[in-house]
């Protein structure tokens, strides 16, 4: 009787996040900013609140910048509904964040400033977050 073939690669979950960030590990626009300690995904509507947050506390005086973009598509099936027909509709977009991507710069404000703002933007996200700041800073 035959056997199936055993392949030594293990089957890798869909959507599964691995690795390190390998792309926007450095600042590259503001001063300071916020890195990523782990992976997960940010959905806009939190992405949108962190901005808000940030903004806010700095009144409007300097500059911010959102590094990541939500272009994956979230689908979800409606409550009470049987398994199969197809894959539910588009709920909202999420961005894929591996951990050591920066998420936010800011520049144009004191240090002081910063760091209270991207605290404030850094409590709506659903990962944990490291302040960084540039080495010019110094």
């Amino acid at each position: 009787m035959l056997q199936p073939k055993k392949t030594k690669y293990k089957k890798r979950q869909k959507g599964r996040i691995r690795g390190y960030a390998s792309k926007g590990i450095f600042l590259s626009r503001g001063l300071y900013g916020i890195k990523a300690l782990e992976g997960g995904w940010i959905s806009s509507k939190q992405l949108e609140a962190a901005r808000v947050a940030a903004t806010r506390y700095m009144k409007r005086e300097g500059n911010l910048w959102i590094n990541i973009f939500p272009d994956k598509p979230a689908t979800k099936k409606p409550q009470e509904v049987r398994m199969g027909k197809g894959k539910g509709p588009v709920e909202f977009w999420v961005a894929v964040v591996k951990p050591g991507r920066i998420l936010f710069e800011i520049d144009g404000v004191t240090i002081d400033i910063a760091k209270e703002a991207l605290r404030l933007a850094a409590q709506k996200l659903p990962i944990k977050i490291k302040f960084i700041y540039s080495k010019e800073y110094i």
